[in-house]
């Protein structure tokens, strides 16, 4: 992402809370229950990509030339001056992700905590860890009071998070299953990425889930002219994106913003929502959830500039409902939360101790995930008919070309020790071997190790490849946002949003 389009983003981001008027703690005269009310969700999201965002835009701010050597950049300077919108709320909160079977949980359990307000076991969606009760969630209740729903997300619409909120599943690879669930739901608009598994894999002759969202009356659009041909009049809604990812879901932001023309971003599904679900004359208003799904993703795969890119773009979602808020707040409340951290981010790394470099992070123009592709365009100019790679044993120009293209890294300015680390990734690569878990975490080697000198000469550092059990933050802004001040369990987030709601959780 070039520097002048990402100050522009930091400026409308800026701008868009510069007009909100709140107080530090909201009025509790209103006991009418919220109206209109946002759950924000960033996958695998804790303080270390929020404020790590926030480091990176001002590291862009700061960086500049030092007079004495022109070609030397002086040492950047982040100290806060580039703020997000979701850290500018006025109540801040702080909430536990532990699972009914685990400190650690994942997105299914989290899920349901968060949808439901109940513990289960990782990997069940809405119901007991026994498999006996179906919970229901805040979203159905808050369908059943009058409210008008929409559910949007950059992964799947059958992954885990958005599930949660209207599916029940003994597991959540039952990904047909959910997906039927989602048609029968009666929900308003659905948007995002698309179905992993739309027919069933138990029953050839059952009808897809596409047939299933006919029969229920919802409308379908996979153009960028079909969605922005969306209307009130459109009824109900499954919006996906254009281009999806093999897993059905949005490339990440900082391949997307390459392919604006085609793609459809977190913000534009957010405000397409609004625009759907809000009816002055409807007394009851709605419920969204957004979910910044592929910040854990890039967490997973330790690829720092992606995760905080769709932070970044996580964030330019919540700035939509910051302006509705603008204009209804006495009636509307806005959360923002993570299901759980993951990777173990941190803001420093040994090799650089007190120092950082957060503007070398844009170097990098291109997700793990669109390297490996081109990794694998290098390798299969070098296979023989058997499948055996017989280019060249050593990094050659043209591996050292895309390496400088895609991460910003001149291999001749990295110290000997990071040459060899990414000499032995090479190798391990070529070979068509996915090399030691601990060290590569199942990822292309190459690329997981290209992305790791990149984070740490930056200065920042992972300590895993999967979740883990940090408490993450809450965020909350406008009716009854005080009650989400604190430190509390991920369960009381969807206690207290049904209470806010005047709604009664059942199961």
């Amino acid at each position: 992402m070039k520097t002048l389009q990402i100050k522009m983003l930091v400026l409308l981001a800026i701008a868009a809370f510069s007009a909100v008027s709140v107080q530090a703690r909201p009025s509790r005269e209103y006991y009418s229950g919220a109206k209109y009310v946002f759950l924000f969700i960033g996958d695998g999201m804790s303080m270390a990509q929020i404020h790590g965002v926030e480091a990176y835009l001002e590291a862009e701010y700061a960086a500049g030339l030092d007079k004495k050597d022109p070609n030397k950049l002086l040492p950047v300077r982040p100290v806060g001056a580039a703020k997000l919108v979701m850290t500018q709320f006025p109540v801040m909160g702080l909430c536990t992700t532990y699972d009914y079977g685990s400190f650690i949980t994942d997105s299914a359990s989290a899920g349901t905590a968060l949808a439901s307000g109940k513990k289960t076991l990782s990997g069940v969606i809405n119901m007991s860890p026994d498999f006996t009760t179906q919970y229901t969630s805040v979203a159905e209740m808050a369908k059943k009071a009058g409210k008008k729903i929409g559910i949007i997300t950059s992964v799947s619409l059958d992954h885990a998070t958005p599930a949660s909120f209207y599916a029940h599943q003994n597991s959540r690879s039952n990904m047909y299953e959910i997906g039927i669930e989602l048609a029968n739901s009666g929900f308003d608009y659905f948007a995002g990425g698309g179905f992993v598994s739309p027919t069933s894999k138990k029953d050839p002759n059952a009808m897809t889930v596409f047939d299933a969202l006919a029969a229920n009356g919802y409308t379908y659009v996979d153009t960028k002219a079909g969605f922005e041909g969306l209307t009130p009049a459109s009824g109900k809604v499954v919006a996906v994106n254009p281009v999806l990812d093999s897993s059905k879901a949005l490339p990440y932001e900082i391949d997307r913003k390459n392919d604006e023309a085609s793609n459809i971003s977190l913000a534009e599904f957010t405000r397409k929502g609004i625009e759907m679900i809000y009816d002055a004359a409807n007394s009851y208003g709605f419920f969204m959830m957004v979910e910044g799904g592929k910040i854990d993703w890039a967490n997973h795969a330790n690829d720092a500039r992606s995760a905080l890119d769709d932070t970044l773009a996580f964030d330019d979602a919540i700035a939509q409902a910051v302006a509705f808020y603008n204009e209804h707040p006495n009636d509307t409340l806005i959360l923002v939360t993570a299901d759980h951290d993951c990777g173990g981010m941190s803001l420093g790394w040994a090799g650089t101790a007190y120092d950082n470099r957060f503007d070398l992070l844009n170097g990098q123009t291109v997700s793990y995930l669109t390297f490996d592709d081109q990794i694998e365009t290098y390798r299969s100019g070098y296979l023989d008919p058997n499948g055996v790679y017989t280019g060249p044993a050593d990094i050659d120009e043209q591996m050292k070309s895309l390496i400088l293209a895609g991460f910003g890294m001149d291999m001749s300015t990295l110290s000997l020790a990071q040459n060899q680390t990414i000499e032995t990734a090479f190798d391990i690569t070529m070979a068509g071997q996915k090399g030691d878990s601990l060290l590569y975490g199942g990822y292309n080697p190459l690329s997981v190790t290209l992305t790791h000198v990149l984070n740490n000469n930056a200065g920042i550092a992972y300590t895993s490849y999967a979740h883990t059990g940090i408490p993450v933050p809450v965020m909350a802004l406008g009716k009854d946002s005080y009650q989400f001040e604190g430190y509390y369990d991920n369960t009381d987030i969807a206690k207290k949003m049904a209470g806010v709601m005047r709604l009664i959780l059942m199961n």
